[in-house]
This record gives structure tokens, C-alpha cells and sequence, in this order.
């Protein structure tokens, strides 16, 4: 592992050094009663001890599930309360566009609230000695490893279990209620990951490999994954922007790295921003760049072979955290054509349907696979009898997963992604789910209701939130401050709403279901096929053509 903080720190840790390390947390977890099956959680920077911490977890046939810090007290507990983890692994502290965050503090409030939570192991990183008198459960990670095993070196013991045995806890990103808790098995994870690397990325033992990812994505656990092919994992913490938008082709010059994995969003920001990393940096030991998150739109293509490097092997990949992977990918063997995704994954029957449930090729369509794969996540938490997972993928089209992407395939096999199909938003290709939203805007007194879009915007998706207030009030800038700022501490600064505006109603089901869609369809100028199904259908004039929405 080399890892990179934006703070300038940088640390190396060979896979001896890793073997040992993992074999000596292990040790401690077994002896403080975690066994197969326990959920252990990390809410940590990408860094090594993430790492370490998830396979020392994983070995003892346990189950690990994180989250970013950038995450506050809600949305973490809305997450770990439901699995109920044993061990809490946390850091003190991160660093974000030069600031320091401060994490220690939402401790008291995220213990309270999941009281499975027997230890808490926290990871200096803002502070080398950081205070921790005030949270009885919580221990720094080096005193409970010396706890439990002192100078001992002990192998990790990885258990034998079942090809499905529980690896990762993922998150949904909660449209509806709390995120789904969605459960990969071992054996199906790690066959797909080794395909991805090895034969769709041409992986090497003796190549670098990095994604700018957080813990709370699935690209974190796609990356770790790495380490299966002996590829060393190249570790960043921090803003890509941070100081200036040139710090990740820095960091790929100086580790000489192979592999670089970005976001759609982030080669877009470079290209708005006028900048020429392949004039800058020395990007000659890059050979691929793969970007997921979002559509990379054709001038993106451009952009990259233009301003970054004129031979990479440019491959934007497409799948999700329902299934650890990716359904569409990049092929080293076959040409990139602009705007397209090169090939479906290996062994993965994928195929694009229209509203009927017809295969069809050059015509938008839902993405879907209509045989079974590896990687398919085993259950939900706590959906004993299997309903709610039915409900997610096959309810579309029975027997026949529904991906919930909007998508063609072009004449080269390839594909082409338009983004979701339902309501999640999506912007920067961040999943965002809209009752993470609404239960934070609408602890507001003044706030009776909102409903959240994702509104088309200059090559992306950014997020707009309509609010009904309390009788008599009126949308101020002071008011909108506080929402923004609300959202943004118990959510994450992606959820906070680009727009704001004000509604005197939202149009509903008959049921009393709040409907995004339709809102979605007015704002974007396209007729509304479920009139018949809303109780208040007037209250869309009020959605049509917002002069708040045209800048």
C-alpha cells in the first residue's frame, strides 16, 4: 500500500508489513469474541488502516461494511444501526480542501444510538495523540491491538467458509426510507473482481493501481481487490482540487502509477477548468484511465485524449453497489469509440430492453442481465424472506434483472449510459438518495414538506429541492442558508441542493406517496404519462417552467 493525505503525509506498507499487520488485529478482534458473521464497521479515511481493518475483519469470517467520514451522525447511524456492527473502527479526524474536520465529537451520539457497539478503535490522523476521556468505549487501535496480543506477531487464521458466505455490508443510497443494506458474499465479490482486473483492466503483479474513491463508495472494495493480483494499491485522502486540479496527476508522476481511476465529474471539472495535466505531469507510466461515477460525455472523451495522454487505454465503466462491479466495462483488446463504453463484462448477459421486455440495439432501453452472475448480491439485511431484494431487480421484468439505468447499445456492442431511470439523483455520479434529504430539511420548523430532483445541467445532474413551508412563511436567503447547512452536516456536501424554491403544494399519489418523477418529467419539459394516478395533479403548474431553475 502507498498512501497519500493531502496534508502532505505519505506512508509505504509492503505486504509483508500488511500480512503482519492484519495477522495482529485479527488476533485482538478474536480475542474481544468477533467471530463469523459479526459485523464490524469502519467509518475512516481511505487509508491504510481501512484497509488493514477490512481484511483483518474479512479473515476471521466476519462482515465489514464503511463509510466515509464525510458522513455525519444521521447518516452513519441510519447506516451501521441497521447491521448492528460489534466493533466501530473510526479516525479522530480528516483533511478536506485544506481544513481539518474534526470527527471525535459525533462519537457520543453514534455509540448512543447503536449500542452493539462494544469497542470503539480510533485511528490517530488529524492528531497524533488524540483525546479520548470523554468516550468510554472508544480505544486508539494500537493500545487494543497491545491489549490483546502485546508484541506478538501471529499469522492471520483466515477461516474456511462457504463459497456465499456474508464479505462486504453496501449501502443504497435510500430514495425511500433508510438505505438498503445490501450483502456480498465472498466468493462471488472476489471472482469478479479478478475478472475486472486481470482481463478487462490487464492487471498486473508488478503494476500500480489507484482510484480515487472514499469508503463509502464500492469503489473502494473493487480497488482493495487489487491486492488479490499483487498489485500494489496507490491510497489517496483528500480533495482532488486540493491545492490545485493538477495534485492527482502529481501524485500519479511521483508513485508512478499504472492504473488511474477517476470520476467522470472530476475530468469534466479539469476540462472546465482549462487545465493540461499531460503538458504538467509526467503521465508516461499511465497506460489506463478508467472513469465510472457518472456518463463521460463525448467531449470528455476528447478532453482526455487531448489534455491527458493521446495513447491511454480510456475506459469508462459502468455498474454499481448493488453489484460490487460492473456490468459494462473496458476491453485492452478492442478500440475505444467516443461516448461509449466498450463491452458488456465477461459472463454477464447483458442486454438493453424496451418498455415491452424486447431485446433491442440502437434504441434506449432499460439495462438488463438475463442470467445470473457471480456478484449478485446474496440478500438484504434483515429481508428474510427475500422480498425486498425481489422487489429491487425483478419486479420490471420477471425472472430478468432490471438495472435501473437508462441505456443503448451502439453497433460496436458498446454502450451508451443516460444516467438513472428512477428517482435517485446523481449528481457528480454520486448516487444521492431523496429521503436522506428530506429527513434532514424537514427538521426545520419552518419546512412542512420538500420533494428533491436531479435537474439536467451543463453536461451533469445537479440536485433542486422544492419545499412547502409552514402556513404564511416565505422562502428567504436565510432560510435556504439553513437548509443547505443542515443537509450538509448530517448529510454529505453532495446532498446539499444546488437550487431551492419554494412551492405552496406537492403532488402526490393517491396513496399519499410524494411523486419525483413527475416532477422530474415537468421540469424537464416532458409530459407526465401518471396524471391519472396523482391525487392533486394541478399542483404541477407549479413546477413548469421556474425562472429559478434557468441559472
Amino acid at each position: 500500500l502507498i498512501f497519500q493525505s493531502e496534508n502532505g503525509a505519505r506512508r509505504e506498507i509492503s505486504h509483508a508489513e500488511l500480512f503482519r499487520r492484519v495477522g495482529r488485529l485479527a488476533a485482538a478482534m478474536r480475542a474481544e469474541g468477533v467471530g463469523a458473521g459479526d459485523r464490524v464497521a469502519g467509518y475512516l479515511p481511505n487509508m491504510p488502516e481501512a484497509v488493514i481493518a477490512m481484511l483483518a475483519t474479512t479473515s476471521l469470517g466476519a462482515i465489514w461494511s464503511s463509510c466515509s467520514p464525510d458522513f455525519g451522525s444521521a447518516g452513519v447511524i441510519d447506516r451501521f444501526g441497521q447491521i448492528e456492527p460489534r466493533i466501530l473502527v473510526c479516525c479522530d479526524g480528516y483533511f478536506y480542501a485544506g481544513k481539518r474536520v474534526d470527527t471525535l465529537d459525533r462519537l457520543p451520539e453514534i455509540l448512543a444510538a447503536i449500542p452493539s457497539i462494544r469497542r470503539c478503535l480510533v485511528v490517530p490522523y488529524a492528531d497524533e495523540r488524540p483525546t479520548l476521556t470523554a468516550h468510554p468505549a472508544a480505544v486508539e487501535l494500537d493500545c487494543f491491538i497491545a491489549e490483546h496480543v502485546g508484541d506478538a506477531t501471529p499469522d492471520p487464521v483466515f477461516e474456511r467458509l462457504p463459497f456465499d458466505h456474508p464479505l462486504y455490508i453496501v449501502f443504497s443510497s435510500g430514495t425511500t426510507g433508510k438505505p438498503k443494506c445490501i450483502v456480498h458474499g465472498a466468493g462471488g465479490s472476489l471472482l469478479q473482481h479478478l475478472k475486472e482486473h486481470r482481463l478487462h483492466v490487464d492487471l498486473r503483479a508488478d503494476e500500480r493501481l489507484f482510484y480515487f474513491t472514499t469508503c463509502g463508495w464500492m469503489m473502494w472494495n473493487w480497488l482493495a481487490s487489487g491486492l488479490a493480483s499483487g498489485a500494489t494499491l496507490v491510497l489517496y485522502d483528500g480533495s482532488p482540487f486540493h491545492p490545485t486540479g493538477y495534485t492527482l496527476f502529481e501524485l500519479a508522476e511521483r508513485e508512478r502509477i499504472d492504473v488511474f481511476g477517476t470520476s467522470a465529474k472530476f475530468i469534466d471539472a479539469l476540462a472546465k477548468e482549462g487545465l493540461e495535466p499531460g503538458e504538467h505531469s509526467d503521465l508516461s507510466s499511465v497506460r489506463a484511465l478508467l472513469s465510472t461515477g457518472s456518463p463521460l460525455v463525448p467531449e470528455g472523451f476528447d478532453y482526455v485524449y487531448r489534455s491527458i495522454k493521446p495513447d491511454v487505454h480510456l475506459a469508462s465503466i459502468s455498474g454499481g453497489t448493488d453489484i460490487l462491479s460492473c456490468f459494462v466495462l473496458g476491453n485492452p483488446m478492442a478500440p475505444v469509440h467516443r461516448g461509449e463504453i466498450q463491452s458488456p463484462g465477461l459472463g454477464m448477459r447483458v442486454e438493453v430492453f424496451d418498455h415491452e421486455g424486447r431485446s433491442v440495439r440502437d434504441e434506449q432501453g432499460e439495462l438488463v442481465c438475463t442470467s445470473a452472475f457471480p456478484s449478485m448480491p446474496i440478500e438484504f439485511w434483515r429481508d428474510e424472506d427475500g422480498s425486498r431484494y425481489r422487489a429491487a431487480y425483478f419486479e420490471r421484468f420477471p425472472g430478468v434483472w432490471c438495472h435501473g439505468d437508462f441505456t443503448l447499445r451502439t453497433r460496436h456492442d458498446g454502450f451508451v449510459i443516460y444516467g438513472r431511470s428512477d428517482a435517485v439523483l446523481n449528481p457528480g455520479g454520486v448516487r444521492i438518495g431523496t429521503a436522506e434529504i428530506y429527513r434532514q430539511v424537514e427538521s426545520l420548523d419552518e419546512v412542512a414538506e420538500g420533494i428533491a430532483i436531479g435537474q439536467r445541467w451543463q453536461g451533469d445532474v445537479r440536485v433542486v429541492l422544492f419545499v412547502r413551508l409552514k402556513e404564511g412563511l416565505e422562502l428567504d436567503e436565510a432560510l435556504i442558508a439553513r437548509i443547505r447547512s443542515v443537509v450538509r452536516e448530517n448529510t454529505t456536501p453532495r446532498h446539499v441542493p444546488a437550487r431551492v424554491v419554494q412551492v405552496s403544494d406537492i403532488p402526490r399519489t393517491r396513496s399519499g406517496k410524494i411523486t419525483e418523477l413527475a416532477v422530474r418529467d415537468v421540469v424537464h419539459g416532458r409530459p407526465v404519462e401518471n396524471v391519472d394516478a396523482l391525487a392533486n395533479p394541478e399542483a404541477l403548474a407549479q413546477f413548469e417552467r421556474r425562472p429559478e431553475l434557468e441559472t
